[in-house]
């Protein structure tokens, strides 16, 4: 293929305008216009079949509706606000709506239990929290405990203490002017998905930044015809950014699916909807291929790009992608301090499988030793984005800030890099590959252990659904690396030991001896986070 990477890199220039809204850009805009109005917005299908079709005309009357709502609720620019539903398209239309006052959106995932929800509505000092049944009653037993949460709009059920959905939006009229927000304005408070959650204060202008990364790795999208769907919570910054804004500043259709989302559940959808643009986490494409059998047998799909985020896809995965849905992934690395900065782009530039990609046109990133410094090819140093592009303008993708705490900030800061907490090394042809989080890389044998590495290889056996590698320490041993290993088409009569033999083995044989686990346990389910990720720590011994 022609490689046009250079010339994509070196000409591409940022138009920021000093007024951008994202609920304008993504909603009311497309409303204006009464062709452009009909246009499907969502389709919604339930767990239970129950579907929707919302035109971007009705998508931003309810949000018009909401927003005079929240006005009359005393709701105004820089209050937090929380949106705590499924992915449905009344969870569109009330960021929408938040975005339209100039009030700062607060998406939290409903799978959170009360005292996750607790951490981030305090952290936040969220006002107003708009929920639906799905969230409901985690989120009521976290009111109590959030003294500036006085007022819950409820979707989907009756309480005493919430404000029906249905009932504010029919007292309201469907008219409503966006504020005229500067594209620096906040917009989004994004909470990272661990135990000491911190919130990335993301503005407007994240959006703009977000796009050539979500284009590329689309394949060029839009093109004609084409209909998006992401397995992902629309609550993380992943899929806000890397699907749903996107998807929507384009005027074109994303399906939402709440509820759990089964292998088979994720064909159905594929094929029921055409979807030709998706997005997946690299746990959703490990289901699929875990399932065992051929998707292109069973399903008639009509995909044409597919990107992958969250966590670093590896080449097992890539190339599973390429053989069984019939589209070579694109990877996107990114945060909520930093959304879709670098990544592949198949149709542009040549794809190395298990490779991170190249930073996307627009962001200047490198690879930073401990002394700030840029690393040549082949070192691990730490992700980092610059403040300017290559052009010297602001990078539009950059955060804000953390949400007040501005130590946090400006540790993450060496001098006009941002730093990303994550390490990979850079190869002769500017592409990066993955070592893993600063915080989980250990050293066994006098020799740095990245985890990713060894998980790649150790889902490369044919044995292995999904895995995860921490360091495992003893008062009488050195540090030493443990593997807990999900079986991919598991018998009862299998021999675990003979396995767990073989899989050392593998690694010994396609990494090294020094890389092989010295210990293996065989568990049903992985520990998970919300967002789907692993908890290496409520596994990993102390070291």
């Amino acid at each position: 293929m022609n490689d046009q990477y250079s010339e994509l890199y070196s000409s591409y220039q940022w138009f920021v305008p000093t007024q951008f809204n994202i609920a304008q850009a993504c909603a009311h805009r497309w409303a204006e216009n009464p062709h452009e109005g009909r246009r499907i917005a969502v389709y919604y299908e339930n767990e239970l079949g129950q579907r929707e079709v919302w035109t971007y005309a009705r998508l931003s009357e309810t949000a018009n509706r909401l927003a005079n709502g929240l006005t009359r609720m005393g709701a105004g620019a820089g209050d937090r606000i929380a949106v705590c539903m499924a992915q449905r398209p009344e969870a569109a239309a009330a960021c929408m709506a938040i975005l339209s006052i100039g009030a700062i959106a607060v998406p939290l995932s409903v799978r959170y239990d009360t005292q996750a929800l607790v951490t981030r509505l305090r952290n936040a000092e969220a006002r107003i929290a708009i929920i639906d049944e799905s969230a409901g009653p985690e989120l009521l037993g976290a009111q109590p405990q959030c003294a500036a949460l006085t007022q819950v709009i409820g979707l989907g059920f009756q309480h005493d203490s919430i404000i029906a959905w249905r009932t504010l939006l029919a007292r309201q009229p469907a008219q409503f002017k966006a504020a005229a927000t500067r594209a620096d304005a906040p917009a989004l408070l994004l909470y990272s998905d661990d135990d000491n959650p911190r919130g990335a204060l993301v503005a407007h202008a994240a959006l703009i930044g977000s796009l050539p990364g979500f284009v590329a790795s689309q394949d060029w999208f839009p093109q004609k015809g084409d209909i998006f769907w992401t397995g992902a919570d629309w609550a993380w910054g992943d899929a806000l950014f890397a699907a749903v804004l996107p998807t929507l500043y384009f005027g074109h259709a994303i399906v939402a699916t709440p509820g759990h989302l089964s292998a088979r559940r994720t064909l159905e959808i594929l094929e029921r909807y055409q979807i030709t643009s998706l997005l997946l986490p690299p746990r959703a494409i490990k289901a699929l291929r875990a399932e065992g059998n051929e998707p292109r047998q069973r399903f008639k799909l009509a995909l044409r790009a597919l990107a992958s985020t969250g966590e670093s896809l590896g080449a097992v995965l890539y190339d599973w992608c390429v053989q069984s849905l019939g589209v070579a992934p694109n990877e996107i690395y990114g945060q909520a301090a930093m959304p879709c900065v670098i990544g592949a782009s198949r149709t542009k530039w040549p794809s190395r499988p298990g490779s991170m990609g190249r930073p996307y046109p627009g962001h200047r990133v490198t690879v930073l030793d401990s002394q700030g410094r840029p690393c040549p090819a082949g070192q691990i140093g730490q992700i980092a984005l610059h403040t300017d592009d290559i052009q010297g303008y602001p990078d539009p993708a950059l955060f804000l800030g953390y949400w007040r705490d501005d130590a946090a900030t400006e540790a993450r800061r060496s001098g006009d890099w941002h730093l990303s907490g994550d390490l990979a090394k850079v190869d002769e042809d500017g592409y990066y590959w993955y070592v893993g989080r600063a915080s989980e890389v250990f050293k066994s044998s006098g020799r740095r252990v990245g985890p990713a590495e060894i998980e790649e290889c150790l889902l490369s056996h044919p044995a292995v659904a999904d895995v995860i590698v921490v360091p495992s320490a003893a008062a009488d041993r050195p540090v030493a690396i443990k593997a807990y290993v999900q079986r991919r088409l598991a018998k009862l009569d299998d021999d675990l030991a003979a396995l767990a033999a073989a899989l050392k083995e593998h690694v010994g044989q396609h990494l090294s001896a020094a890389l092989s686990p010295g210990e293996i346990e065989f568990t049903e389910a992985l520990p998970l986070t919300a967002a789907g990720k692993i908890r290496r720590r409520t596994v990993a011994v102390p070291t």
